[in-house]
């Protein structure tokens, strides 16, 4: 070949990578299913469209969410026990619909679809649970003297049915507007990467900005100038949040769902138990997998083999029969290496899942055992009484606080320390996050160790009242845990969406979403079982109805104790943790 011809040659191949590199290198396609420029779509321009949407899906869920209760017994004229118990089922709902949402986006519609689909659905439950308390035939009578009119079956209908369609519009929403705004950015792109971390950052600061408007603002609309304009006001800002939403479509990226994960993954135990006497090859190019640049696997990248749970690389063994017929075509025989890592994978995520269960229990005390210690504290300033379920405020004002700090000064410390593009690895962060738990709830302790001390020197252990010690000595606590939930919760989105098959994002998400029910579940058993032994022989117990004569303190120790070793679990699990491996 000739320099003339080779210098072509040159210049055709450098033309060809620099147009190529043009386009984005994860699967990612534009709204008609075409690849697509990096200079015209997503990135931080897609974003603030779906920072929108959260933030105004988020503080229309705590418009109902935060208030529900007094509406239930106000209004509906509930007992305690039964608003309670319907608060309870409904929020726990809410956390359990994520599943349903992700397996139709993984599976059929993809995350932009079933996101369009639900918010749909999310605001004729709006629509309908505002009629509910504006029309007056749809609403019990007031109370009259102390005789409260029940509500008939028709009007609990209506609300319930407008409570229910939010609960499953939520779940089609949760679990994909984050993995969707980090689809925004190229996975093959190592600044594109390094911004997707500040993506979960505010992500969860818009979270939070929806959530302390609706605490403070809303609430105090409900209370005030009534429940249809209490609720009116949500369902608008959901229908904005469905406008900004579709406004982003022409800047969106798109992933291609990948077919239903829990056949694949049946697929895998199915294939691999019908060639359990098969011996599995030591050299894994061995391994069945299909020769396309891209996997089998519709909108996902081949990962490669791990040498661990061998025992599941037989479903990707070719056996005699199917190597004379040459027919590989049976998904319930004969799996790809690339469909065995995807159950690989999440496997070796579930003892990382199954520590935030512990972390969602403390969690949970934000809004049970932080509010009752409040209770029997002095709550007044000067003539203005503070609520104790009202300093929850200073969770959500923490993490405001924190998510620029880390955002814009712990990560580019620590980057100089640590050399990752993020500061801190994902596991790393939810570590820090973990440690800071413990802290929370040591500062809870100290704190209730104070009050008991000064209510047995004033002699107020035998009665129910309020301790002369200030509320606003619960705030640190507060702090320390917004601070934890920047670290831990935040860092539990990026670890689910980086480490999870590329065709499974929504379902990991939804998962990571489950453990927050599961840490309330958690934290009730532990409330029960130490009534249970610490009532036993009569003694009043560690949390009687007259917190004086309890011992609340040693209920937080116990918690930061079990924190502590969940942590000590953590960091053993997260040192053998094998991160994903993907072409």
């Amino acid at each position: 070949m000739d320099i003339a011809a080779s210098g072509s040659v040159q210049i055709a191949c450098l033309f060809y990578n620099e147009s190529s590199s043009q386009y984005t290198g994860d699967g990612s396609v534009d709204f008609h299913g075409k690849p697509v420029l990096k200079q015209n779509t997503g990135n931080w321009r897609a974003c603030p469209f779906i920072l929108g949407t959260e933030g105004c899906e988020r503080l229309a869920y705590y418009g109902i969410a935060t208030n529900l209760v007094t509406y239930l017994t106000g209004k509906l004229h509930e007992g305690n026990v039964s608003a309670a118990r319907n608060v309870t089922t409904w929020q726990g709902t809410c956390y359990l619909t994520p599943l349903i949402g992700a397996v139709l986006a993984d599976s059929y519609w993809g995350r932009y679809w079933t996101i369009a689909v639900f918010c749909t659905i999310y605001f004729i439950g709006m629509c309908t649970l505002t009629l509910s308390a504006s029309v007056p035939g749809l609403r019990p009578a007031e109370c009259v003297g102390s005789t409260c009119p029940a509500a008939s079956p028709a009007q609990y209908a209506v609300f319930f049915l407008g409570l229910y369609l939010i609960a499953l519009g939520t779940g089609g929403i949760k679990p994909c507007v984050s993995s969707f705004g980090a689809d925004q950015f190229d996975d093959t792109d190592s600044r594109e990467r390094v911004k997707k971390g500040s993506f979960f950052n505010w992500f969860y600061f818009s979270v939070n900005i929806g959530a302390l408007i609706s605490s403070s603002v809303l609430v105090w609309v409900q209370d005030n100038a009534g429940w249809g304009l209490g609720f009116g006001i949500p369902a608008l800002f959901m229908a904005v949040a469905i406008a900004s939403f579709f406004s982003g479509t022409p800047l969106y990226r798109f992933q291609k769902p990948g077919g239903s994960p829990l056949t694949r993954m049946c697929q895998v135990l199915t294939a691999a138990f019908h060639k359990r006497n098969l011996l599995a090859p030591k050299e894994s190019s061995i391994l069945y997998e299909i020769q396309d640049k891209n996997s089998a696997i519709e909108g996902s990248r081949k990962l490669e083999h791990t040498d661990e749970l061998n025992c599941l690389d037989k479903a990707a063994v070719l056996s005699d029969a199917e190597v004379k017929s040459g027919d590989f075509s049976n998904p319930w025989r004969l799996c790809t290496v690339t469909q065995v890592e995807e159950l690989k994978i999440l496997i070796r995520m579930f003892p990382i899942w199954a520590t935030g269960i512990v972390f969602s229990a403390v969690y949970a005390q934000m809004s049970t055992m932080f509010v009752e210690q409040g209770m029997v504290m002095d709550t007044t300033i000067g003539s203005f009484t503070i609520p104790p379920a009202s300093l929850s405020s200073f969770d959500v004002i923490s993490v405001i606080f924190w998510v620029p700090i880390y955002d814009k000064v712990v990560v580019p410390i620590a980057r100089k320390f640590t050399g990752k593009e993020r500061g801190f690895s994902e596991l790393q962060r939810m570590g820090i996050g973990l440690f800071i738990s413990v802290l929370c709830m040591s500062a809870a302790a100290l704190v209730e160790i104070k009050r008991l001390q000064i209510a047995r020197e004033l002699g107020l252990v035998d009665e129910d009242v309020a301790v002369p010690m200030s509320i606003l000595w619960q705030i640190p606590q507060y702090f320390l845990l917004g601070a934890a939930e920047v670290c831990t919760f935040i860092g539990q989105l990026e670890f689910f969406y980086d480490q999870s098959p590329d065709a499974m994002r929504s379902l990991c998400s939804a998962l990571s979403l489950l453990t927050t029910a599961l840490g309330n579940y958690l934290s009730s058993l532990i409330l029960t079982i130490v009534t249970y032994l610490t009532t036993m022989g009569g003694s009043a117990g560690w949390i009687p109805d007259n917190l004086n004569e309890g011992h609340l303190d040693y209920f937080f120790l116990l918690l930061a104790g079990l924190s502590f070793l969940n942590m000590l679990v953590y960091i053993v699990c997260a040192n053998r943790y094998k991160s994903k491996k993907a072409s």
